[in-house]
């Protein structure tokens, strides 16, 4: 039997009998509960992590995540299947490595694929034939091809025989209590068929349904198209409220209607920008790359320029009702209720809530928050001065797991006592009860009258 033809039998049966050993470079939103399922499913796995701080937390059997149980971190740890490193020489014990890392953007909404660029390094440094590894950080069509691909065969190693690589796009949903990542459907796409074989036969091993695509570009285009699509249907849904609030009519009502069609209709809703580690970057790696194929993506580009103008709406709903209540802008407290990017979840990566209270500080306003999942990298720019409110400001995302309790909320709030004096536009902003003891009521919903965190 060829050599080659002994790696993808020998990874194959050791995927089978679970005797593989698993790596996940990048211990975040993506990596960790992936490996955390992996450990459950009987593998030992190696976590590789740069931050120190994640290291030592999942090594001592805690989840740093809400949405992985510290039990089942605990539990992983504690029977040896479960460990962390910040050092990429781990890489040379394992059989399985998924690229797990940040994608961002640059400010020029370039990509950013410095942190794949940097893990393929460390995996080519510390590589041995009969490796498989499968990217899953989102990226432009062709990343896996073009940038993982050469790196990789520079030793005279052959793709498909010395090694084996695919794609396979993160569907992560932070705060989804119905879908999580054995339930998530998983597209894989394969650099070889081998390669799509030995991919499929691992998360089968944790996920539920695989489906299996004609190669990395097309599973990195599907992730891409899943995003887009959001991204510009939101726009379309901003843009609605938009003209909804010049022709005095109300948007939350139309599209209410609207959603009873049983067909040929799907309702997305306005809020105060974009935010989250994929619908405000995604779509701009797709436009980015056609831009090199002198190509526009022009429902791109539309979608992020009315989704990127939304906080600036909510400064002019926001200065408009202080205006109307004989207030200026400047000098009012102005207490933001939820700061991180949806409802829920303590991720703040491009949270509208920031930009909106960078607009709010800059036009002189005195801006406080609340948010019960805490939020320290907005703590780290902004502090907490929770006390004595008087204006409420609505963003966020709702405070309350009762979803019968929830209501879209008004932009702001004015309140003297008990008594309400002042609510404006809606915004699509969830928020519960719950928040504090100390409150008054808005139409069945409790606010705070003052917050103290």
């Amino acid at each position: 039997m060829p050599e080659q033809a002994k790696y993808s039998e020998l990874l194959h049966e050791k995927i089978s009998s679970r005797s593989a050993v698993v790596s996940v470079i990048g211990l975040g939103y993506v990596g960790l509960p992936l490996a955390v399922e992996f450990a459950l499913a009987g593998f030992n796995v190696v976590g590789v992590d740069l931050d120190e701080r994640k290291v030592q937390a999942l090594n001592s059997g805690n989840s740093y995540i809400k949405d992985v149980r510290g039990e089942d971190v605990r539990r992983a740890v504690e029977a040896g299947k479960l460990r962390a490193t910040t050092a990429y020489e781990a890489l040379q014990q394992v059989d399985t490595i998924s690229i797990c890392v940040p994608t961002p953007l640059r400010k020029t909404k370039d990509p950013d694929i410095s942190y794949i660029v940097a893990a393929t390094e460390a995996i080519a440094q510390n590589f041995r034939p009969g490796q498989l590894i499968v990217l899953e950080s989102t990226t432009y069509p062709g990343t896996t091809d073009e940038i993982i691909l050469p790196r990789l065969s520079a030793g005279g190693y052959t793709v498909g025989e010395d090694f084996f690589l695919a794609f396979s796009p993160e569907r992560v949903d932070p705060g989804n209590p119905q879908y999580h990542t054995r339930n998530i459907p998983k597209v894989i796409g394969g650099a070889t068929p081998r390669c799509l074989q030995l991919a499929s036969a691992l998360y089968s091993t944790i996920i539920e349904r695989i489906v299996p695509v004609s190669s990395p570009s097309t599973a990195e285009m599907v992730k891409l198209l899943e995003n887009t699509f959001r991204a510009v249907n939101i726009g379309m849904a901003n843009e609605l409220a938009l003209m909804c609030a010049r022709l005095g009519i109300d948007v939350w009502e139309v599209i209410d209607a609207a959603a009873t069609k049983p067909f040929g209709f799907m309702p997305f809703y306005p809020g105060p920008g974009l935010g989250g580690h994929c619908i405000p970057v995604d779509p701009h790696y797709l436009s980015w790359k056609l831009k090199t194929l002198d190509y526009k993506a022009r429902f791109i580009e539309l979608a992020s320029e009315v989704n990127t103008e939304m906080p600036n709406y909510v400064l002019d709903l926001i200065a408009d009702a202080l205006n109307d209540a004989s207030k200026p802008l400047r000098g009012s407290r102005i207490l933001v209720l939820g700061v991180t990017y949806k409802r829920d979840v303590e991720d703040t990566r491009e949270s509208p809530a920031v930009d909106i209270i960078s607009l709010l500080l800059a036009k002189g306003a005195v801006v406080d928050y609340h948010d019960p999942f805490g939020a320290e990298e907005v703590d780290d720019v902004y502090g907490r001065r929770l006390a004595g409110i008087l204006y409420v400001a609505l963003v966020g995302h709702a405070q309350n797991q009762d979803a019968a309790a929830a209501h879209r909320l008004a932009v702001v709030v004015e309140g003297v006592g008990d008594q309400v004096k002042h609510i404006i536009g809606h915004l699509g902003v969830d928020l519960g009860g719950q928040l504090d003891e100390a409150c008054f009521v808005v139409e069945g919903l409790e606010l705070p009258r003052q917050v103290v965190g």
